[in-house]
């Protein structure tokens, strides 16, 4: 892609800039730049025609050159203040909060079309200027403001685009620190996203995180707040939503004792939906309770659209504020025209309203370049002046504009692709380079700092150069044949040992003699992994230092830790469970087909000071089971019976410590874990001889099933596992079902 210089525009945009509003900030002399703002940001672009005719179709040039020159004005405007210290309040700033955000929302898309660079520069130097952070540090309501996450588009967007972890970060460290908050098991009085503006500035940032990372949590997550919200403030009756539950009483109606629909927070809503629905995967469960959302709104938003082609700050009650009002129309005509090109909304029915609402819009582009008639920053409709804008109108008009611009192709599917990631020459252009220090003075100092930077970059270590993966990075799609189900087992040397095994169903593992040595706790415990596909993916997980990061196939979030795991054995005796180490030895099979088999060795352990033990287990894993079968054989060097406890790990958190069942009677010991915040629940099962049963017991670490076991003689019993985020069992009465229908073979 090549890109043109604004030079060419200069001109033009200077001969605009002498009505009493000014096209745009002209440029200053580089004495009056501040530090990184560059002076072709304040030159916009040439103004177009903007007489939109509403009864066809603008071309695709018509409307980005409209869009261009918005978007260029807008930059000039912000480019030409100061920077304040304290970004909170700003409403016309570079700054770091939602008002600046929803601006660089719009500016982001634009840049992935347009030809020229400095909207994509100027995007960079203010990411840069933040450190790619976001505000709201100094407590726990501020660090849940969504408000503050919507700069979080922009930091995905660059990322995207370019690969640099740094990016991503800081914003990924914040939305790690919400997920336990939105995906909270409780239900509490008060909401996070309380008020409708935010389902558009938090949750299309999470939504896209888990599109980037691959990672589901912010996803869902994100699901779980969104539906509080709409269940507190969607009126079903209306097909509108109250802008917060202040709207519900007494005290906030309008003069005739109605309700106030406030129509920039449902614009907020729509413009939400629609930035939602491109990330949010199209075979996620509640999807649909979105698109169902979206098409009950649009029918009952274009029958509310004025004579004029907007809409008014109250949308049922007009009259109340008569006057041209764009915060709000300017979502209605970017969300429907995106619902027209992605095949939800009939294109014959909307696309009147929308050529009506754009040409109103471009009425009220004033001769600086930005939108007039723009409601000021608030919660409820107010009286609105022809001359006053808002970033938030500007970013949105944009998006409106590309949307527009696509109505003349075709019907788009959904969720969008992320960016792809440019080339070193666009991101060396795009890229602001810091100003030098003001001490360098003239061409020797000047030679003196580029040697310095050459140094730096030659003496400084750059993780790169191990070819480790991000740890960001998604998974590459699996090829055809790496998508066969099949049972597995593998013994990993560059895991430190492990002992791997999986079907189509669940994933295991056990830690081998080299982990023994590295982390003394380890031991004879057996791990859980969370799997929501049907063909083997731990390797694949593996090649991330970090897999315990949820890449959509699945992850390790079980914490074994000392105990028993999922089915691990230690001998019961005196009150106490005598344990091995790490398996010792191990013999594959079978493996790759239809079933997985394995044999470990154990080596000997003490019981007491009364006798030793050691062990040999079968393992065996076919396909189409959530249950391995293992069969024991448990030497000792005296001849007297043993009482075996075969266990599961106990697990509290703040959903509480879980459900334990013991049933003796089938031999069956069941453990559905608390919720994790982030990850779900694990179920597991033991399944032993009911003939064998002693009883059932717990220790510190571990709930215990009692079997009676006489020394070399094998004995059989199985281990299950389920996940609710994965594709077999969503609650624990399912896995708790399909556990009583076993009927294992002993």
């Amino acid at each position: 892609m090549s890109f043109p210089s604004r030079a060419a525009f200069s001109l033009a945009a200077a001969l605009l800039a002498t009505t009493a509003l000014g096209t745009s900030v002209q440029a200053q002399s580089p004495a009056a730049l501040s530090p990184g703002v560059e002076a072709e940001w304040l030159t916009a672009r040439p103004r177009p025609a903007l007489n939109t005719d509403p009864s066809r179709l603008p071309s695709r040039d018509e409307v980005l050159a409209s869009v261009e020159y918005v978007a260029s004005s807008q930059i000039a405007a912000m480019a030409s203040e100061p920077l304040a210290l304290s970004t909170g309040s700003n409403l016309t700033q570079m700054s770091s909060n939602w008002v600046a955000a929803t601006f660089y929302v719009g500016a982001a898309r634009l840049a992935r079309v347009s030809e020229d660079p400095e909207t994509l520069r100027f995007l960079t130097a203010v990411a840069e200027h933040y450190n790619y952070s976001v505000r709201g540090a100094r407590s726990g309501p501020t660090m849940l403001n969504a408000d503050d996450i919507a700069i979080g588009d922009l930091y995905e967007e660059l990322y995207s685009r370019r690969g640099q972890e740094g990016a991503l970060m800081p914003l990924r460290q914040r939305l790690d620190w919400q997920v336990p908050h939105l995906n909270r098991s409780t239900e509490t009085p008060a909401l996070v996203w309380w008020w409708a503006d935010a389902l558009y500035m938090a949750p299309p940032v999470l939504a896209r995180m888990s599109a980037i990372t691959g990672d589901p949590k912010y996803l869902v997550a994100a699901d779980r707040e969104w539906r509080r919200t709409a269940e507190r403030l969607w009126v079903p009756e209306e097909r509108l939503f109250l802008r917060d539950e202040r709207f519900k009483d007494e005290n906030h109606r309008d003069a005739d004792g109605d309700r106030i629909y406030w129509s920039r927070a449902n614009g907020w809503v729509m413009g939400g939906l629609a930035r939602w629905l491109e990330s949010v995967p199209a075979n996620f469960a509640g999807r649909q309770y979105y698109v169902d959302l979206f098409q009950q709104m649009a029918p009952r938003i274009a029958e509310l659209q004025q004579s004029d082609g907007l809409w008014r700050a109250s949308l049922l009650a007009p009259e109340t504020y008569p006057e041209a009002e764009t915060s709000g129309s300017v979502f209605y005509v970017y969300a429907l025209a995106w619902g027209v090109n992605h095949g939800l909304l009939d294109r014959a029915t909307y696309l009147p309203v929308i050529q009506k609402g754009w040409a109103a819009l471009n009425g009220h582009v004033l001769p600086n370049g930005l939108i007039g008639a723009a409601q000021k920053t608030g919660d409820q409709p107010v009286s609105t002046a022809p001359t006053d804008t808002g970033l938030y109108v500007t970013g949105t008009y944009i998006l409106a504009g590309l949307e527009i611009a696509d109505l003349n192709g075709p019907v788009k599917s959904l969720p969008l692709a992320e960016p792809s990631r440019d080339s070193a020459d666009i991101i060396a252009a795009t890229t602001p380079t810091p100003p030098a220090p003001v001490t360098v003075r003239g061409p020797e100092e000047q030679a003196r700092r580029d040697a310095e930077m050459r140094a730096t970059r030659a003496l400084a270590y750059d993780p790169a150069g191990l070819g480790r993966p991000s740890t960001i990075e998604r998974l590459a799609p699996p090829t055809e044949e790496e998508q066969v189900p099949r049972a597995v087992a593998r013994f990993a040397p560059d895991r430190l040992d492990d002992l791997l095994w999986e079907n189509d169903r669940v994933a295991h593992r056990i830690y081998g003699p080299t982990l023994e040595g590295r982390e003394p706790p380890s031991g004879s415990g057996i791990d859980v992994w969370a799997k929501r596909v049907r063909y083997p993916y731990m390797d694949r997980q593996l090649r991330f230092p970090n897999y315990h990061t949820d890449r959509g196939e699945g992850l390790d979030f079980y914490d074994v830790g000392r105990g028993r795991g999922a089915g691990g054995l230690g001998i019961w005796f005196d009150n106490k469970l005598w344990t091995s180490r790490n398996f010792s030895t191990h013999r594959i099979e079978e493996t790759g087909g239809d079933e997985a088999r394995f044999t470990v060795d154990y080596r000997p352990w003490p019981v007491d000071v009364n006798r030793r033990v050691w062990e040999t287990r079968e393992f065996s894993l076919p396909l189409g089971s959530n249950f391995t079968r293992m069969t024991s054989t448990i030497q000792s060097d005296t001849t007297e019976p043993l009482i075996v406890g075969i266990g599961i790990s106990k697990r509290t958190n703040d959903a509480g410590s879980g459900f334990v069942t013991r049933d003796q009677e089938h031999g069956r010991l069941m453990f559905w874990e608390p919720t994790s915040p982030d990850h779900g629940s694990l179920g597991i099962a033991i399944l032993v001889d009911p003939a064998m049963v002693e009883g059932f017991a717990q220790d510190a670490e571990n709930y215990l099933i009692l079997v009676r076991v006489t020394p070399g003689v094998p004995f059989t019993y199985y281990m299950g596992s389920a996940w609710d985020h994965g594709l077999d069992f969503a609650t624990r009465e399912a896995w708790e079902t399909f556990v009583a229908g076993q009927t294992p073979e002993f």
